[in-house]
């Protein structure tokens, strides 16, 4: 029958489970050798697939440690090994490499395929928490997972092992990552609907407003043109422009036209209809290259604290404009 709950107990033994399960990772540093680099070794050499199977939570374990190594440069797959025994088999080639995971290195799913995964040739990895286990005896390569303890009250329910065969995946994942010179343009490219994604492989060129959505004048424009572009384009700013060469000159905003205002067209006291883009224009605005990442351009933004930047190619001739509103929606910011 349940027992009533207790909130301190249950606090207790979430933080004994912690230190159970820490101290299980202290011991697999403590064990690693040779092994472990001879492993890293042969899935960097690997032609194929690290093929990974386990039966159990030792089979959910090792789904999680196929993909952490497919989206860290390092093609993986998870074969279940009792439906290996029913022609699944024919997905692991010579070619493989096989990462077989059990606790107990007995499992019944795991021995039967074990004969077939040596006749084809193909490199056995296991981890196991029993180096003496049958699946340590027959493969070419043996990673201890052995615990003390589980981390279960009834030293039952695999808890501390699982851990131990995560965090040993993980380890196995972050050295080829390393030796493969994997870089985070390369996560992006495996993880494309992530915030990552977004940030590593959008460039400003496909986020900007160009052509006909481009606020643009020349220098001699005049005040009311400028006042119909900005209003057209719906952007706050135009840029001006030389008409020939498309170089930027400078920009007039929804800020530089209140101020103006506010001064009474400045000193001079001139009527605001006889001004033209020259006069009034800031000169030398932020500018970021098209083929700069839009991350890159956010962070232009951010640092003069502006809301709108003008996009030139690599000759500096104006191509484009990007706000803040374009990378929201992006969701790159």
């Amino acid at each position: 029958m349940p027992t009533a709950f207790d909130d301190a107990r249950a606090l207790r033994l979430a933080c004994k489970t912690f230190d159970i399960e820490a101290q299980a990772l202290l011991g697999l540093k403590a064990r690693l050798g040779p092994s472990f680099a001879r492993t890293v070794q042969a899935m960097l050499n690997c032609r194929g697939r690290v093929v990974v199977m386990g039966m159990g939570k030792s089979g959910h374990v090792g789904r999680k440690i196929a993909a952490t190594l497919a989206s860290t440069g390092t093609p993986a797959m998870f074969v279940h090994p009792a439906e290996a025994s029913h022609g699944d088999l024919g997905m692991v080639t010579p070619g493989d490499i096989v990462l077989a995971i059990s606790n107990s290195g007995e499992s019944d799913e795991l021995a039967a395929i074990v004969p077939a995964i040596k006749r084809l040739g193909t490199v056995l990895v296991a981890i196991t928490g029993r180096t003496d286990s049958s699946l340590a005896q027959h493969a070419d390569l043996v990673l201890s997972s052995a615990v003390d303890q589980e981390a279960c009250p009834l030293n039952l329910a695999p808890t501390a092992s699982t851990a131990a065969q995560m965090a040993m995946g993980d380890a196995l994942a972050v050295a080829l990552l390393d030796a493969r010179g994997f870089r985070e343009e390369d996560f992006a490219r495996s993880h494309p609907g992530g915030s990552l994604g977004r940030k590593l492989l959008i460039h400003v060129r496909d986020l900007m407003r160009s052509g006909d959505a481009l606020p643009r004048v020349g220098p001699d424009a005049t005040f009311n043109e400028m006042l119909r572009e900005m209003t057209g384009k719906g952007l706050g700013f135009t840029a001006i422009s030389e008409a020939d060469s498309g170089q930027v000159l400078g920009i007039f905003t929804d800020g530089d036209l209140r101020r103006l205002i506010e001064r009474g067209a400045g000193e001079r006291g001139a009527d605001l209809r006889s001004l033209h883009a020259r006069d009034v224009m800031h000169p030398a605005p932020r500018r970021v290259r098209d083929d700069a990442l839009a991350v890159e351009a956010a962070e232009v933004m951010e640092q003069h604290r502006v809301t709108s930047v003008l996009v030139v190619d690599a000759t500096g001739v104006l191509v484009g404009a990007l706000n803040t509103n374009d990378l929201l929606r992006a969701k790159v910011i």
